[in-house]
This record gives C-alpha cells, sequence and structure tokens, in this order.
C-alpha cells in the first residue's frame, strides 16, 4: 500500500458484483492518481456474470478475488464508498479522515428471468458504475 495517493475503498456485501466492477473502473480511471480496493463485509467469490459484463466493456476482472475489508485498507483510505445497505450498515468504523460515501445500487446478482434478461441487468448495473467511478475520480482527482 503506497499512502502518498489516496485510497478509494469500495464495499459491498460479498464483494462479488458492484464492488468489484467498482474497482475494475476505478483501477481504468485512476491513472496513477489512486489506489483503488473492493472487499466485502463477507467474501462470496467473484461473480461469473461480473466477469463477463465488464469484459464486454473492455475491463478484465477475472483476475480479481473475492475478499473481506482489510482494516489496515480501510483505515488508510481517503474514501470508503460502500455500494449497498447492508454494506453501510455492516461496515467497520473509520477513523474520522476516511471520507464514508454510500451509493446505493441495485444488486444485478438477483436478476431473475432469462440470461440475455439477467445479463441486461447486469450491463445496466456495470454501466451505472462505470459512470459513478469516472464521475468521482474526476471530482477528486484535483482535490486530493
Amino acid at each position: 500500500m503506497n499512502n502518498k495517493k489516496p485510497i478509494i475503498y469500495f464495499i459491498c456485501t460479498g464483494n462479488s458484483c458492484r464492488s468489484q466492477m467498482a474497482e475494475g473502473f476505478g483501477k481504468k480511471y485512476a491513472k496513477g492518481d489512486f489506489e483503488v480496493y473492493s472487499a466485502g463485509v463477507e467474501a462470496h467469490g467473484l461473480n461469473p456474470r461480473a466477469i463477463e459484463s465488464m469484459k464486454q466493456a473492455g475491463v478484465d476482472i477475472s483476475g480479481h478475488t473475492s475478499d473481506i475489508i482489510d482494516n489496515e485498507i480501510l483505515n488508510n483510505a481517503a474514501f470508503a464508498i460502500t455500494l449497498c445497505g447492508d454494506a453501510e450498515e455492516r461496515c467497520p468504523y473509520t477513523p474520522p479522515h476516511v471520507k464514508r460515501l454510500h451509493i446505493p445500487l441495485e444488486d444485478p446478482a438477483k436478476a431473475t428471468g432469462t440470461e440475455e434478461e439477467i445479463m441486461a441487468k447486469f450491463a445496466e448495473v456495470r454501466d451505472q458504475i462505470d459512470k459513478l467511478v469516472y464521475d468521482f475520480m474526476e471530482e477528486h482527482r484535483n482535490t486530493k
């Protein structure tokens, strides 16, 4: 961990979909200005549909691992961003310097229907995350 760059920590329940997508886009857009990690209050494994959806967007997250929150990363983060209500409620205490943000996103893993309909939901949430992460990084890039 290089503490010279602000750390952005994306947190979800199982670190299988939304936080993984956010980490993937975060690394894409960081441009050396941020360190980006993701974790869950639990580790559910990487969702294969999340991998496929991100691949369709040109971002490879297949090498990511599903991890539980690392207190060292959390306590050194500039931003801890929860992406679901469960993670917001269960995320551990953070020191005052860690800015906590909550951006609730629908869980694409709970989508039902045909494979095409489920993947459409993954794409919809992925595109929301893409825009949110890009906008967030652009806003905070010059305020380090």
